[in-house]
């Protein structure tokens, strides 16, 4: 299995007002290992960048001033991520805007081109209901050092987002260990195939002194209900 761990940064809070992508970063990870692979990459988005955005990220139009357009992008991202599963925290916000993007330009949108969307903010909520679900949260939740992450960065945010993903699935993994087990051998030395033989089973039966004790409790159970023991078949109906 193939996944991408996948989040971005932006100029503000909604492609719908014409707020646009500054920067995406993807980290693979191929059945459930990390690979060391990742997509990172800055943009440039035309456009001015709220001073609001700037403060959690501290991405400036200067900076991105070099940086290449989603146009020139568009390609080698939507390459790196076709066929995978994606994993996002708070997956509608990174996957609005890049479907923008995309659409705008007339490529296949990120929903067509990846078979599942893994929302790790709605994962979190349903594991611990009422708790915080922010990233930094589950940092501290599942012991994951984010003590470096003093602003938002879409590279460093994906690769924690991937140790915080592996933690919350990790009873998984024996499920996928014991799909990947050997099946038991059969036994073809005679030319047939036959099953390996287990050993007779051990029978202990019960001594007279048990059986007497055993009745004996039954006894007192149905004599405390008033006759009624579900263990003792009940007493024949008198004659007519």
């Amino acid at each position: 299995m193939r996944q991408i761990v996948l989040d971005t940064e932006t100029t503000g809070l909604d492609w719908k007002t014409g707020d646009r992508l500054i920067e995406i970063a993807g980290v693979e990870i191929i059945d459930r290992k990390l690979t060391g692979r990742h997509y990172h990459v800055y943009v440039n988005p035309q456009r001015d960048i709220d001073a609001g955005a700037v403060a959690v990220h501290g991405i400036t139009l200067d900076f991105l001033a070099d940086k290449p357009l989603f146009k020139d992008v568009a390609d080698e991202f939507s390459a790196f991520v076709a066929g995978s599963e994606l994993v996002i925290h708070n997956a509608a916000f990174d996957v609005g805007f890049l479907n923008n993007e995309l659409g705008m330009l007339g490529k296949p949108v990120l929903t067509a081109i990846c078979p599942s969307v893994i929302d790790t903010l709605k994962l979190a909520k349903e594991q611990n209901p009422g708790k915080k679900a922010s990233l930094n949260a589950l940092c501290s939740f599942y012991d994951i050092d984010n003590t470096h992450r003093t602003l938002h960065g879409a590279l460093l945010d994906a690769e924690l987002l991937a140790d915080v993903y592996l933690a919350m699935t990790r009873g998984q993994e024996s499920l996928i260990m014991a799909l990947d087990e050997p099946a038991p051998q059969l036994d073809d030395t005679d030319g047939g195939t036959t099953l390996t033989e287990r050993p007779p089973l051990r029978v202990l039966r019960a001594s007279a002194e048990e059986i007497e004790g055993h009745d004996k409790v039954l006894g007192e159970i149905a004599k405390a209900n008033k006759g009624h023991c579900l263990w003792l078949p009940p007493e024949p109906a008198p004659a007519a």
